[in-house]
This record gives C-alpha cells, structure tokens and sequence, in this order.
C-alpha cells in the first residue's frame, strides 16, 4: 500500500526551480500544494499541468498559509538563510540548493535551527548524484587504485545571466569541493588560488585553485564563466591508473599505463605515448531525481540525509578560503570548520 504522499512547496521558479517543478508534479511519492516567486506566476508555466497548486508571490507567506511537509528552496544564494530558516523553524525539512548560504555564519545558523527542531536539511549538491560519479566513488571506496596522486576538475561555460549575487567560487567552485573531498574522504590542510573579473561585473569570473591534502594528494580545480562551451569533468590519477569522468555524457573511462608501450609519432618525429582505456558500465538518469530520491526518503524515515548541512557549510567554507587566498596573494592553511562533518560522506 502507497504511503501519503509528501506536501510538497517551492520556493523559486527560476532556472533550477523550474527543473524541481518538472520532477515534483511527476512523482507520486509526493503531492506539490504550493509555489512562491516573486516574478513568475503558475500562470506564466503552464497552469493547465498544475491544477491545485496554490501560488503566491512570498515563500514566507506561503509558509504560513499552506501546511507543508517538506521545501524545496530555489531562491537566489542572499534569501536561503530567511527562507529555509524559518521552514526549518516549523519543523519542515528543507532541500536547499547550493550553495547552503550567502556567508558561514548564516550556514552554521542554519544547521542549528535544523538541529533544535529535528528538521531534517540536505543541500543540493547534484553532481554527487550524477551516475558517473557515483560509480567512480565506489570504485575509489574499493580500491581500484591503492594510492591517488591528484585529481583534477574542469567546470566552465558562459556566464549565467541568472547569477549576480555570488561569483563562480561560491556558485560553480563548491561543487567540485564537495566532491574532491568526498571522494579522497578527506579534506583539504592547505590551499591556493587566483581568479579574474573579466566580464562579470561584481565577482570573479575565473578561479584556478590547488590543494594539498593529509595524504599526500593534490587537486587542482578549474571553474569559470568565460568557456564557450559547457564542460564538467573530474580526472583521478593513481597508482594504477587513470579515471576520467564526463559529468554531462555521465561517462567514465580508465586508462591504464603501460610501461613497454612503443611510441607512435605525429608527423614523423612527436613521440605520442597512448595507455589502454576502457569503458566502465554507468547507468545513465537525471541527477535531480536522485537527488529527490534521497532526499523524500530522508524526510519519510527520519534518517540522515545524503549530504547534511555540514557537508554544505563545509564546502562553503573552502570557498571561502580560496577567495582569501586569492585576495591575499598567498596559499592559506585550509582547517576544518567547527561545525564541519565527514567530507567523504
């Protein structure tokens, strides 16, 4: 027998509220019952496919009109303390997208009014669901390779015009911090970074960034909004080999070293050195719904969610260490922060 479905708000219907609506009026785990932005109306989206969902202009209002079990919050970066924190004030759990908060303090303030009323709050870092990375972070968890020397992160493409409140260290950056350290299950002792303004206006535009973890392994993350052209991907080097990682084909390759390999050359006199790569098995699915998956089954059983609010505050704060490594012209010590929990959740 199907449990009762899950009432559902919205807060944001923006480009990445927008995709959260598409999944929530297709699911039958959950019943959306309400929305809230104070541009777009249901009426601008089709109101046909939402019949009985209520719309206003104020996620606040919204929370105090309609009875909600669960927020999806979609808003821009400055208003997710104000919104979440008062969902998670009347005991309704809250997926946030990243990043978790504009500043830390408003992120540790959130993880504590999750806490005093036993909410239940996830952050919505959604390449940790994409597939592919999915399958790499077993593979690492195995063993396929026994030492990682390095791993690698490309995300670029062309500036949002969406986002102006927070530049690509904190919107795009966050995203590969969480999954480096998610995927060395460790964090970061040392950091630097420089970055570039080229055509945003208030925030930088470009970041190079590289660390240095406990182990030994570094990483080196590429973000910006200068590429014309989308591009995400993650390389791990080890030991025995090579990961790759397309995040937008969801494909994974690896590519082992082979030491008697004969050199083939480009034009007669460019020694080229080729490993063998194969191919290794990724389901292919949409990272959000994942993503939902895990979060409406935290909700209904009460359980830790996927990615906590310390998982977000704690990629959050690396941001933040790279934009004052940067600003200070300097590689800074990266400690963990108070409220930080297991990176390689």
């Amino acid at each position: 027998m199907m449990e009762t479905p899950l009432r559902v708000g919205l807060a944001g219907l923006g480009s990445m509220g927008r995709n959260h609506l598409r999944h929530l009026v297709a699911r039958r785990d959950v019943r959306l019952v309400a929305v809230a932005d104070p541009v777009v109306s249901l009426v601008d989206l089709a109101p046909e496919q939402h019949d009985g969902v209520s719309s206003f202009q104020s996620p606040e209002v919204m929370l105090d009109e309609v009875a909600l079990d669960a927020l999806i919050v979609a808003v821009p970066t400055t208003f997710h303390h104000a919104v979440a924190g008062k969902a998670l004030d009347m005991g309704i759990a809250v997926l946030v997208e990243k990043p978790l908060s504009a500043t830390l303090a408003e992120g540790e303030d959130l993880i504590a009014r999750a806490r005093s009323s036993g909410a239940v709050l996830q952050v919505g870092h959604i390449e940790r669901f994409n597939p592919a990375v999915i399958e790499l972070a077993q593979r690492l968890r195995g063993g396929a390779l026994s030492r990682i020397f390095t791993v690698r992160t490309v995300r670029g493409g062309p500036l949002p015009p969406r986002i102006r409140d927070v530049g690509v260290a904190i919107d795009l950056a966050t995203h590969d911090l969480d999954i480096i350290c998610h995927l060395l299950h460790e964090r970061p002792v040392r950091g630097y970074a420089e970055t570039t303004r080229r055509v945003h206006t208030d925030h930088e535009d470009l970041l190079y960034g590289v660390l240095s973890f406990p182990s030994g392994a570094m990483a080196q993350i590429d973000v910006n909004w200068l590429t014309p052209e989308k591009q995400r991907s993650i390389t791990v080097l080890g030991q025995e080999g090579m990961f790759h990682v397309d995040l937008l084909r969801q494909t994974l390759t690896f590519t082992r070293g082979d030491g008697d390999v004969t050199p083939t050359y480009l034009d007669g006199f460019t020694p080229m050195f080729a490993g063998h790569s194969v191919f290794l098995p990724v389901r292919p699915a949409e990272p959000l719904m994942l993503e939902l998956d895990g979060f409406f089954e935290a909700v209904r059983t009460k359980a830790t969610p996927p990615i906590t609010g310390e998982d977000g505050l704690s990629a959050l704060t690396l941001a933040q260490q790279l934009l004052s490594s940067a600003a200070e012209h300097r590689a800074v010590p990266m400690a963990a922060h108070t409220h930080a929990g297991s990176p390689g959740r």
